[in-house]
C-alpha cells in the first residue's frame, strides 16, 4: 500500500507531540490589535491544543 500524503497546510499550522496530542496557535494576533483588550491579546498569544473529539480529523491530515 502507498504512503499517505500529509495535508501541506495542516503541516504548516499544526505540530504532532510525541504524547499524540495536537499543538497549534491561535488565530487572531496579527492585525487589528487596537480594539483587542489585553487580556485577550495575551491569551491569544498561548499555543493550544486540539480536542480529543476533533482528533480524528487531523489523523487524515496528519498521518505521520
Amino acid at each position: 500500500m502507498p504512503k499517505m500524503k500529509t495535508n501541506s497546510a495542516a503541516k504548516k499550522r499544526f505540530k504532532k507531540l510525541k504524547s499524540g496530542l495536537i499543538k497549534y496557535c491561535k488565530a487572531g494576533k496579527r492585525h487589528i490589535l487596537t480594539k483587542k483588550s489585553s487580556k485577550r491579546k495575551r491569551q491569544l498569544g498561548e499555543s493550544a491544543y486540539i480536542d480529543c473529539c476533533d482528533m480524528r480529523h487531523f489523523k487524515m491530515l496528519l498521518p505521520y
